[in-house]
């Protein structure tokens, strides 16, 4: 293949790109490439050295002295597990140094040092450019639960000798792997036991998956599955219809009286220190999920006793501050409740919106004419047959829209609308 190396780094680079923002994830501030960085990464391997903690042999190797750590090596996973045996040629001093320069070898891309030409070890490029943004302490650092040992092991090591501290990192979150339901191994496309995203995502929503991860423990392994996520679509599709229909309770178009305030107010603090509780506790997002889905089911059964015994007052003021910590709280967490349908060319957005929302109106216009009667008994049935066509026409034009993901809801003389994800069918709130 008559690729550089440069050229193929960067066509998967975009490509991990363009899925990342396809899931929502918000880009970082700043992307650093080692390629762009080898003058900072020789001066920290430098230091090093300087510092006693590290070595270079006849052969052009560099390698990290484990042995000047004495005790401190391990503080991840308690004991250091055994390293790998070394083959007879290997230039170290002791079995489990490990490399932080590896002299060039043919075929492979090299950058010239004080040692000769070679390229960094693996650990090595993450101390020098995590140390250049953040300098001298790191606050939270996370990734897979395989990288612990020997990965960020060697990256506290690395890091604290250079910068001559205690202590390098605060917090290590390591995250369990996805795994396809039925099986052991982590998804991965080495093992040819994955689902691209794009795969995924013409299928899915972004949301579904977000509220699948949310869902377990991100200490935990995941198991994919169709079952999984079709959970999770039900749980957001449920969530979405409370949201709506309590929209519609507040705008008086959904019948319905008063409701057990002091119950709901009481319901909602509860489930504020819930949350709070639970992203406290190792950030147990299960358990703040579950806080939030069971205040929206108590929200549900007050919807369903008001519609059973409409008239009297309404109690708006509760069902917006229920609805407005739901919104905020899957919003915190990147899910979308409530989305607009996009369409390219002027107008945008905004437009679809008006043109569905006045198309929206004239139906239920054109409805409310055909359902009116006169109080005379004949005169009311004889109209209700004449008009019956309009009504007709009415429920043609809602099937109609359904098709192009419109869902239109009748709610006695009030109709309401909101769109449907293709992929998920999903309701989003339109009006």
């Amino acid at each position: 293949m008559n690729v550089s190396p440069a050229s193929l780094a960067s066509l998967y680079e975009e490509d991990f790109k363009q899925d990342m923002a396809a899931l929502k994830v918000l880009p970082p501030t700043v992307y650093l490439r080692v390629t762009e960085n080898i003058p900072q990464i020789i001066a920290f391997i430098e230091r090093i050295i300087a510092n006693g903690h590290a070595y270079s042999t006849p052969k052009g190797n560099v390698y990290f002295d484990l042995q000047s750590r004495g005790d401190r090596y391990g503080k991840l996973v308690g004991v250091a597990p055994a390293p790998v045996g070394e083959t007879d040629h290997s230039d170290k001093r002791h079995a489990s140094d490990f490399a932080l320069w590896k002299a060039a070898k043919p075929r492979e891309p090299s950058w010239a040092s004080p040692w000769g030409d070679g390229r960094p070890g693996w650990h090595i490029e993450c101390s020098t450019i995590a140390s250049l943004v953040f300098g001298s302490r790191l606050d939270i650092h996370s990734g897979g639960v395989d990288l612990a040992f020997p990965h960020h092991e060697n990256e506290i090591a690395q890091c604290e000798v250079f910068h001559q501290c205690q202590q390098w990192g605060n917090y290590f979150l390591h995250s369990g792997h996805l795994h396809v339901k039925g099986k052991e191994e982590k998804m991965s496309k080495s093992l040819k036991n994955y689902i691209t995203i794009k795969d995924f995502l013409s299928t899915a929503s972004p949301d579904v998956f977000r509220l699948f991860c949310l869902r377990s423990s991100y200490r935990s392994a995941m198991d994919y599955s169709d079952g999984a996520m079709l959970e999770a679509r039900r749980l957001l599709r449920a969530v979405a219809a409370f949201v709506e229909d309590a929209r519609a309770y507040m705008r008086g178009q959904l019948a319905g009286g008063p409701v057990q305030e002091d119950v709901l107010w009481e319901r909602l603090g509860h489930t504020k220190g819930a949350v709070q509780a639970a992203l406290a506790d190792d950030f147990n997002t299960p358990g703040a999920v579950d806080a939030v889905m069971d205040l929206a089911h108590h929200g549900n059964r007050q919807l369903k006793a008001a519609a059973e015994a409409a008239g009297g007052p309404r109690s708006p003021a509760v069902f917006g501050a229920v609805v407005s910590y739901v919104e905020q709280f899957f919003e915190t967490v990147g899910i979308s409740l409530a989305e607009r349908q996009c369409v390219s060319g002027a107008g945008g957005p905004a437009a679809l919106h008006s043109v569905v929302e006045e198309l929206v109106r004239f139906r239920q216009k054109v409805r409310q004419f055909a359902l009116a009667a006169r109080e005379a008994p004949g005169e009311a049935q004889r109209q209700l047959l004449e008009r019956r066509p309009l009504l007709e026409a009415c429920d043609a034009l809602r099937r109609d829209l359904a098709a192009h993901g419109v869902s239109i809801k009748d709610r006695g003389g009030v109709s309401t609308w909101e769109l449907l994800d293709p992929r998920t069918e999903d309701p989003k709130p339109g009006s």
